[in-house]
Parts: C-alpha cells; sequence; structure tokens
C-alpha cells in the first residue's frame, strides 16, 4: 500500500485528491502549507509527494528544493493555477518529477502518480534516476492547453543537457521561441544563441555562413571571417528551416554532429566544435527520407528528442490569452492604447483558423491596432476573412448554424450574422458578402430581416 502526502492550502483540492487517491488503496496524509509538509516527511516515510506551489508562507518551488536535499529519490509532483513557462522550468529544474496544472485532470494527475511510483521501483532495481539542474527561462510562450503544457514540460526536462533537439510545427506556429526558451533554461544560458535560417541561403553562401571562409576562399572574400559554429562557442547553435538543406549540406552537417569537425571554406584547417544543436522544420522530415531528399542518418541524429508545436487551431482555447498578450506587446510598439476585445470579436478570433498561426495572429492584431479608433477592437478593424468565417460559422445571438436548415435559412442567417457584426452598416456587410447594395436590399426584404437593437 504506497503512501501518499499532499500539502495545499486549498482545503477542497486537498481533500478531493486525498479521497480519490484512498479510494485507489493510498495511504494518504495532508497537510496545508510547506512547514507541516516537511514535519509530516520527518515523522514517516513516504512514496510520493503531491505539492502546491503557491502557497502562503513558504512556497512549493522552496519546499520541493528542501525535500530534494533530504530526500533524494522522493518523487514529488508539482500542482499549481499557472500555466507559465517559467512556473513549469522552475519546478522541474528543482527537481519535479512532473508538474500538473489546475484545474486538476484525474487521468493526468493520475498518470503522473503511476510514472512517479514506476521510477521509484526502477531506480530500486537499480537503473537510475532523474538528475536536474539549474536554469531559468525568459522567452515567452504563452498557453494554458494541454497540449503547450506538454511542449512547456518537454522544454524543462532537455534544457537540462545537451541533447540534440527537432522542433516541428506549422510556419508561424513559434519554433524558434521555443528553442530559445530551451537555451535559456539551460546552464549554458550567458553563452551564445546563434540562429541559421538553412532555407534562406544559397548553397555556398550558407557553407560559408555556417562554417566560416579564409581570404581568397571565393570572389568576394576579401577577408577571413568566422562562422556561425564558431560563433557559438559552447552555446546553442539553431538551424531553422533544416529540411531546406541540400544533399552535399546534409552530408557535412552530418560530419558535424558526428565528428565535432568542420573546415572553414578554402581552409586545410580541421576545427572543433562545442555547441549544442537544436533545429526546427515544418517539413515532414520522415516522409522526405522516404522518397530520398532527407538523409535518413542525418534524420536520426537531429532527431534524439523532438518537440512537436501545435497548430493555434489545435488550441483554441489558448487565443483570448494570446490575444491579450500580444496586444500589450503592440500597444507598447506602436504607441496605442486599445485595451479592450469585445465578445463578439473574441469569437470570432477564436473560429478562424489561422493558416499562419501566431504569426498571423499577431500581424492581423498589428493592423487592428493601428486602424481602431478608440480602445476598443472592431470586427471592421480586422481582416474581412475573419468576420466572413465568423458569420458563415455562427448565427444571430452565438447560435452555431445546425446543418438541418435550407438554403434560404443558411443564407438569411448568414447575412444577418455579417450585419450583426458589422454594426448594420451595409456597406460594409456588402463588402463582406460581396453582394451590390441593390441585391443586399432585396434579400433584407426577401427575408423579412430588420434591425434590432
Amino acid at each position: 500500500m504506497p503512501r501518499m502526502l499532499i500539502i495545499d492550502d486549498e482545503q477542497a483540492s486537498c481533500r478531493t485528491l486525498a479521497l480519490h487517491f484512498g479510494d485507489r488503496g493510498f495511504r494518504v496524509d495532508t497537510a496545508s502549507d510547506a512547514d507541516d509538509g516537511l514535519a509530516a516527511l520527518a515523522s514517516g516515510q513516504y512514496d510520493i509527494v503531491i505539492s502546491d506551489i503557491h502557497m502562503p508562507g513558504r512556497d512549493g518551488i522552496s519546499l520541493l528544493g528542501e525535500v530534494r536535499e533530504r530526500y533524494d529519490r522522493l518523487p514529488v509532483i508539482m500542482i499549481t493555477a499557472f500555466h507559465d513557462l517559467d512556473s513549469t522550468v522552475a519546478a522541474m529544474h528543482a527537481g519535479a518529477l512532473d508538474y500538473v496544472t489546475k484545474p486538476i485532470d484525474i487521468d493526468e494527475i493520475e498518470s503522473a502518480v503511476d510514472r512517479a511510483l514506476d521510477q521509484n521501483r526502477e531506480a530500486d532495481a537499480g537503473e537510475g534516476e532523474l538528475v536536474i539542474d539549474g536554469g531559468d527561462a525568459s522567452a515567452t510562450i504563452i498557453g494554458r492547453s494541454r497540449a503547450m503544457q506538454e511542449v512547456f514540460k518537454s522544454i524543462a526536462k532537455v534544457s537540462q543537457s545537451r541533447v540534440t533537439v527537432l522542433v516541428t510545427g506549422e510556419s508561424g506556429s513559434g519554433k524558434e521561441l521555443v528553442t530559445r526558451a530551451v537555451h535559456q533554461a539551460s546552464i549554458e544560458a550567458d553563452q551564445p544563441f546563434v540562429a541559421v535560417n538553412c532555407g534562406a541561403l544559397v548553397e555556398t553562401l550558407l557553407e560559408s555562413e555556417l562554417f566560416g571562409h579564409e581570404r581568397g576562399a571565393f570572389t568576394g572574400a576579401v577577408s577571413a571571417r568566422k562562422g556561425k559554429v564558431s560563433t557559438a562557442g559552447k552555446g546553442t547553435l539553431f538551424l531553422d528551416e533544416i529540411g531546406e538543406l541540400s544533399p552535399r549540406m546534409q552530408g557535412k552537417l552530418l560530419r558535424l554532429l558526428e565528428a565535432r569537425e568542420f573546415t572553414p571554406v578554402g581552409s586545410d584547417r580541421t576545427l572543433r566544435c562545442e555547441a549544442r544543436f537544436l533545429a526546427a522544420t515544418n517539413a515532414d522530415l520522415e516522409a522526405r527520407v522516404a522518397d530520398g531528399r532527407f538523409r535518413e542518418d542525418l534524420f536520426y541524429r537531429l532527431n534524439v528528442v523532438s518537440i512537436h508545436l501545435p497548430a493555434l487551431h489545435e488550441r483554441r482555447e489558448d487565443i483570448p490569452y494570446l490575444v491579450e498578450h500580444l496586444l500589450k506587446r503592440i500597444n507598447a510598439n506602436v504607441h496605442r492604447m486599445v485595451r479592450r476585445v469585445p465578445g463578439e470579436v473574441m469569437q470570432a478570433l477564436v473560429a478562424f483558423d489561422w493558416p499562419g498561426n501566431v504569426r498571423q495572429l499577431e500581424n492581423v492584431l498589428m493592423k487592428g491596432v493601428v486602424m481602431a479608433t478608440g480602445e476598443a477592437l472592431t470586427l471592421a478593424d480586422l481582416p474581412d476573412e475573419i468576420a466572413i468565417t465568423s458569420a458563415i460559422q455562427t448565427g444571430p445571438g452565438g447560435n452555431r448554424v445546425g446543418s438541418g436548415l435550407s438554403l434560404q435559412d443558411l443564407e438569411s442567417e448568414h447575412i444577418e450574422r455579417v450585419l450583426r457584426t458589422t454594426g448594420w452598416h451595409k456597406g460594409k456587410a456588402c463588402k463582406i458578402l460581396g453582394i451590390s447594395r441593390p441585391r443586399l436590399e432585396r434579400r433584407l426584404k426577401e427575408y423579412g430581416i430588420e434591425r434590432v437593437d
């Protein structure tokens, strides 16, 4: 019968977890703050600890540090109402086995507890244990969705070693932000972070950009130049759009990864590479390996650990938080004060599919802030396709348009929704609908659509 200690100042949360794991056969004790938790640990032998991060007095991170010093192999799972990357990194670097956000998903915390107990058994069998290093992360990545919480955990874990990481995801989803966060959370955060866009340069220029060149190595090389690999030193070398490398450059990169050696263009000197490698791509590298466009051995060298960033339409629940964060940054940059996003505008932003992901969302908000005439963002400030999507997907009163409606009913719903989203401005509605003003007037009369304030 495993023994569990739950430390949380929220009595309802504490009681719910205690009842649940008690029903699962655990012997459960509870404590309301860090000091009571440490006292309980001193008086009994526990198999696992679940602790909140934010508590009165000493916080959970401080508690975790002391638990690590006193009870080296005791697994600790941290829980918190905060969904940011910094909290995740701090918890994982301080020695947490896992990190679960509130409101707590029972399946998620059960899985975390099961993993913790499995790790204990493996450690007892002599298979080793988790090693945690220090670090800090300041890159801003916003997300409260389950998918982004898993990304945060992955960043925290891979930042503790110099393992090569491949970040995948659609264009504009924030892959470079993830690589910067990995670097800034590592113990080499004070070393350089050097980025190279492998798809932006032709092969000859890319080779010189990466490895450097000697004077006279090619036309225009009037002096020797150090490459990005040397510039990175003991820091991080980030290779963006890695899927666009030519076959020849793939071979050179493979040698760099395997032998940790490279030769500047036009030189006969072999230099050592000490950088940590991170790579990113929006391409399906496995498919490219299958059709011979990407080397299989290089793919395996790069894909030691992978982090996949979900598309924005796969985490729509994060859009309101992204909008709030981006508006603050945009207002500061363009010296505006657009603070409010009315419900119908936020609904339209959440409903849109965002093929360009977070980058597209930021560009749309930038245009909206510049075009806005007051403190509130309106649909008229946003691109037409966003209002169109909102009008198609949503009927009057915010109800989703049902599939059982006739074509005439759908057209009526669509027209009325567009009029409502434009504040019954018929000129703007005609532009969005792609029809003339006389045709709109005929449809209003035919369908009996009247303005209701």
